[in-house]
């Protein structure tokens, strides 16, 4: 086997291959999406169960927080009644600050500080040991006065800095006040007094910090008028970056709700916590149950692997069903480059396939018939056609083609393989027009349009395009010479696009100027010297640089237009290095007249 049939059968399998893959890939996108759809259905099942031990923990949480309530009302309880009732404060043998400090040491978990305070705001007894900061006015404080006006109540305020007392080594930490209204004797007199007793606030996120409702909720702790008291987000709810509901969530009764917050959909729980009016507020906003059904798991693996094996078998023959026509009418193209013309065309596949075969053996044939009549009368004219066909059939442009089409199948982008199919196929047929070398300005504009939106695909939009046709102009019924545009255009493509750095712009205008046809056509490229403007309609060919997009089509047309209209008519190139080109074509306004009586099939046809 030669090298060349190595190459074409490795590059054949190479693009069943890669439809095989991409095939098989989308479905295993598809298998896999159906499976998170069935672990969706079966998470579901969950649900009940997570809410359900979520409700248990904030219960539970909640009865944790009532603890520590009332563990501080007990220690309330013995330093007012075991201590400071009935004894004499400045009776030193009572010892009131030694047995202070010993129920502090004995509940140092949860208290920070005991301090028996004044009416007037002095410093009666504090452990441990401090003193008032200087200039702090206790009596002028809320929760002082409030204390006093509701001496029956144990009150208890929300966490705020330990701020009363000066702190030998200034650390001022976070705690939780419970005061209550006491009577004191002091030098046998009796006066009214407040027990403040700071709580560790430590002690409080202790009991919370550590507990999640499903896979990413959380509670938190706020009072009955809506504060947060606690938040494992505390410093972010504190600095506005963090927005809580809890405004909201104070007007709603115990128990548990659905709400819409911050573009998620909630589940709140809500427990009130005993004798203070605080609540305990769990959210959920992902439930993210997690599972470990074996049984069913396996389940799914098993159906998964039959869904892929059947997909992997589709997918091979769906893959076969569209390489094959390609190849086959790639095989076709190879043997026309080799300049075999009787050879037979592959026409087969699907539609849009079949339709591309079809012009290119009416090519093909139109070809052939050109070649035999290079003898006759008008052998000059039907060369130059000849050549301008060969242009149409340029094997590399074929080849291009066709890979971009084969590269948008492998890429799933099946309607802008169509679409390109369908105009290639249409390029081919108004080159062909059935025999006729003059068209109408119409046919000629949609082949030129054609092979614009051929290269713009193929090229994946590395320039775009414009075409303006004057309202003077009666495209339907004004004649053109049959592939006057789509040579210069290319030129423009080849020599001014394809080595751009930035977007590339091709514009087309057609007008009538004093009973004078104008087609105009202008790109952006790196323009032209003078030189090479008068070596693209020099009559020596010899000058003109290479096949692709070189010139020679270029020359063609000049020459065309001259052999049909006259010497007066053809090209006009103006140029200027890094701005641009622009060649203008020349012809007069004659009135179309189809051959036999029938318009040349076009792009609607």
């Amino acid at each position: 086997m030669s090298s060349e049939k190595v190459i074409k059968k490795t590059k054949e399998q190479s693009i069943r291959n890669s439809i095989y893959g991409y095939f098989t890939f989308t479905a295993l996108v598809a298998v896999c999406l159906l499976g998170l759809a069935m672990y969706i259905k079966l998470s579901s099942s969950l649900t009940k169960t997570v809410r359900e031990d979520s409700i248990g923990r904030v219960n539970q949480i909640n009865l944790s927080v009532e603890s520590y309530i009332r563990n501080a009302i007990r220690l309330s309880n013995s330093a007012y009644y075991g201590v400071i009732k009935n004894t004499d404060l400045d009776d030193e043998t009572q010892d009131v600050v030694g047995k202070l400090a010993l129920l502090r040491e004995g509940n140092k978990v949860i208290v920070e500080d005991i301090a028996l305070i004044s009416k007037a705001g002095e410093l009666l007894e504090v452990v441990p040991a401090s003193r008032i900061r200087t200039g702090y006015k206790v009596n002028k404080e809320e929760w002082f006065s409030k204390t006093l006006e509701e001496p029956d109540t144990v009150h208890f305020f929300n966490p705020e800095v330990q701020y009363i007392f000066d702190i030998a080594e200034n650390q001022y930490k976070w705690v939780n006040k419970l005061t209550r209204a006491v009577e004191v004797t002091k030098d046998g007199k009796t006066e009214q007094a407040v027990l403040l007793i700071d709580l560790n606030y430590s002690g409080l996120d202790e009991l919370i910090s550590n507990v999640k409702l499903g896979k990413s909720g959380y509670v938190y702790l706020m009072d009955a008028d809506g504060n947060i008291i606690w938040h494992p987000k505390g410093s972010l709810v504190s600095a506005n970056i963090f927005k809580e509901n809890n405004m909201q969530v104070k007007n709603q009764p115990d128990g548990t709700y659905e709400e819409r917050f911050d573009n998620q959909n909630r589940t709140v729980i809500i427990k009130t916590v005993g004798y203070t009016g605080w609540r305990v507020v769990g959210v959920m906003t992902n439930l993210g149950i997690s599972f470990n059904l074996t049984k069913d798991i396996f389940f799914l693996v098993f159906i998964f692997i039959i869904i892929i094996l059947l997909v992997s078998l589709a997918n091979g023959y769906i893959s076969i069903r569209i390489t094959k026509p390609i190849s086959e009418l790639e095989k076709s193209v190879n043997e026309l480059d080799r300049g075999n013309l009787d050879a037979r065309v592959y026409i087969g596949g699907y539609y849009e396939i079949q339709h591309l075969g079809s012009s290119v053996n009416e090519l093909r044939l139109r070809i052939k018939k050109l070649m035999k009549d290079l003898d006759e009368e008008h052998e000059l004219k039907m060369k130059k056609e000849f050549e301008v066909l060969q242009e149409q059939i340029n094997p590399h442009f074929l080849y291009n083609t066709l890979e971009s089409i084969v590269w948008m199948i492998e890429s799933e982008k099946a309607e802008v393989a169509v679409k390109m199919v369908t105009s290639l196929a249409k390029f081919f047929r108004v080159a062909l027009s059935e025999g006729e070398t003059i068209i109408n300005v119409k046919n000629e504009i949609e082949h030129v349009r054609n092979y614009l939106m051929i290269q713009s695909i193929r090229m994946r939009s590395k320039f775009e395009y414009t075409i303006d046709i004057s309202p003077n102009v009666d495209a339907e019924n004004t004649e053109s010479l049959k592939i006057m545009l789509q040579p210069i255009v290319e030129n423009a493509i080849y020599h001014g696009m394809e080595y751009m750095e930035g977007e590339g712009l091709i514009e087309i205008k057609v007008w009538v100027e004093n009973q004078e046809l104008y087609f105009m056509v202008k790109d952006n490229g790196p323009g032209m010297t003078q030189e090479t403007m008068d070596n693209l309609l020099s009559s020596d060919t010899k000058k003109v640089q290479s096949k692709r997009g070189s010139g020679i089509g270029v020359k063609n047309v000049n020459e065309r237009i001259k052999l049909y209209f006259g010497a007066e008519y053809g090209l006009f190139i103006r140029s200027e290095l890094d701005v641009g080109t622009e060649v203008y074509i020349h012809i007069p306004v004659k009135r179309y007249m189809p051959k036999n009586g029938r318009q040349v099939k076009g792009q609607n046809e």
